[in-house]
């Protein structure tokens, strides 16, 4: 798909990263979602519209996830926030971009806000997973399971046919990354595309983005009977179709 690279962070940590750059062009920032890598369809898509329209792109795999280095279970939203801006200062450094932001990646996309801000020219999210930790695990899980993670530092949460190594750390780190309380008054455009069926994460949590962009040009699509990865090639076009107006 792409020729991976490895920027060394420290003497022990190299994060794997695509960066594809054209002259005098803006950037396209791909940040995925919790767990995941960039060996999917998205990033896949992403990178032939970039190709195609001779836009420079930049995506990266957080510490413990793909072939990054690190456990996963070391990381939290903190670092992977850090890591991401690390990139973009590298390679970007002070040229335009658009952020595009896949579960947890919309997260870590509006942390850059704070960094970037007058950089970032526009925000699509898929499946936006703000302030998940705390929203849709700690809050729901029981007594039990939260007495478990605070004594062992750690729950391994079953989710389908995956299991998520939860740890207290995280969901702690979790609470210091807070967005969805700070406006952010960028006139930008703004999409959020989810889809009408995921079971992990609700539409609503698409709404909240939108609410912190008082002054942006917003837009909420809702695929039908669209998952929460949303990786077919059927929606994997309505999110290149949105990528493109968003860009235009």
């Amino acid at each position: 798909m792409a020729n991976f690279r490895f920027h060394k962070i420290s003497k022990t940590k190299k994060i794997r990263h695509i960066c594809k750059i054209y002259k005098n062009s803006p950037f396209i920032v791909f940040l995925h979602g919790f767990m995941s890598d960039l060996e999917g369809k998205k990033p896949e898509a992403f990178l032939k519209f970039a190709r195609k329209n001779k836009i420079s792109f930049l995506a990266l795999e957080y510490s413990g996830h793909g072939r990054s280095t690190g456990k996963f279970t070391n990381g939290n939203i903190s670092k992977w926030t850090k890591e991401t801006s690390t990139l973009i200062n590298k390679y970007i450094k002070n040229n335009n971009f658009y952020v595009i932001g896949s579960s947890m990646g919309a997260w870590i996309a509006l942390r850059q806000f704070k960094i970037f801000k007058k950089q970032i020219m526009g925000f699509l999210g898929i499946g936006s997973a703000p302030e998940f930790l705390e929203n849709l695990m700690w809050k729901k899980f029981s007594k039990k399971i939260k007495q478990e993670t605070i004594q062992k530092g750690i729950y391994h949460l079953k989710h389908g046919n995956y299991e998520y190594p939860i740890t207290y750390q995280l969901i702690k780190d979790g609470r210091k990354n807070r967005v969805l309380n700070k406006k952010i008054n960028s006139k930008i455009n703004v999409t959020m595309v989810h889809g009408e069926y995921d079971e992990a994460v609700p539409v609503s949590f698409s709404r909240k983005v939108l609410k912190i962009f008082p002054k942006a040009k917003k837009k909420l699509i809702i695929v039908k009977k669209g998952d929460h990865s949303l990786s077919n090639k059927k929606w994997l076009n309505i999110i290149v179709k949105e990528l493109k107006l968003l860009i235009n």
